[in-house]
């Protein structure tokens, strides 16, 4: 199963270098540029509009001071953009500023302002956003211990695909934590987390399989074949 601090570590980075509506042409330039790895142009493009307020030029600026690309690595002046972008409502933003947070990157360590941010990226329905509030709320930190709630972020995250919440949503059906205990359920999730490339779904499949009657195998075997045809949604 994932943990979180691993989670963070791995997911600390999200490029936002890609084209979105209403970007100026200077934006444009500075995108030109960061693909092309002339970062030191992209800076010369973005700052000026992140000075200005443009978000995703915010963004991209604390990417860039993060991971030392075109300028020297500040943990402090990540921050600074990630904030000032988060607070216009980018989610990648918010959900980036949560995690240096919850790893003391650039502020003081602070679970509960990571959930803060988590929640807000969540909402708007980052998919690790989502699985990591569910970590928040399973593991109790930042914010009052929580199954049904770790449940509820779990399975948004799931319906999006994320093969480490589907993995770990079964293993909450398995130990009926947050929801009633079903097998059937434990093991379509943990088949689902599996197919999606999480070994330890197989592993909580095979087990929970143990325990069930081939009829009960069955139906779980249906009903994740009925739960990809719905694109994992109200499974």
């Amino acid at each position: 199963m994932r943990n979180l601090t691993a989670t963070l570590c791995l997911t600390i980075v999200v490029l936002l270098f890609s084209p979105t509506e209403g970007w100026s042409a200077d934006f444009q330039k500075g995108l030109d540029a960061a693909n092309s790895g002339d970062f030191a142009t992209a800076l010369r493009e973005w700052k000026p509009l992140a000075e200005q307020g443009h978000a995703d030029a915010q963004f991209n600026l604390g990417v860039m001071y993060e991971n030392g690309l075109g300028v020297p690595q500040d943990n402090k002046t990540t921050v600074k953009w990630y904030r000032l972008a988060a607070e216009q409502g980018h989610v990648a933003a918010q959900y980036n500023l949560g995690l240096m947070y919850y790893n003391g990157r650039g502020v003081p360590q602070d679970n509960k302002t990571a959930v803060k941010w988590y929640r807000l990226a969540a909402e708007q329905g980052d998919v690790n956003a989502q699985y990591n509030l569910g970590q928040m709320y399973r593991k109790g930190e930042g914010i009052p211990q929580d199954n049904k709630t770790a449940v509820k972020w779990y399975r948004l995250s799931a319906e999006q695909g994320d093969a480490d919440a589907q993995t770990i949503l079964g293993e909450m059906y398995r130990k009926g934590h947050g929801v009633l205990q079903d097998n059937v359920y434990a093991h379509m999730w943990g088949n689902l987390g599996a197919s999606n490339g999480n070994e330890n779904g197989g592993k909580l499949r095979d087990f929970v399989a143990k325990e069930m009657t081939p009829a009960d195998i069955s139906t779980a075997l249906e009903l994740a074949r009925e739960c990809v045809k719905k694109n994992y949604k109200g499974c």
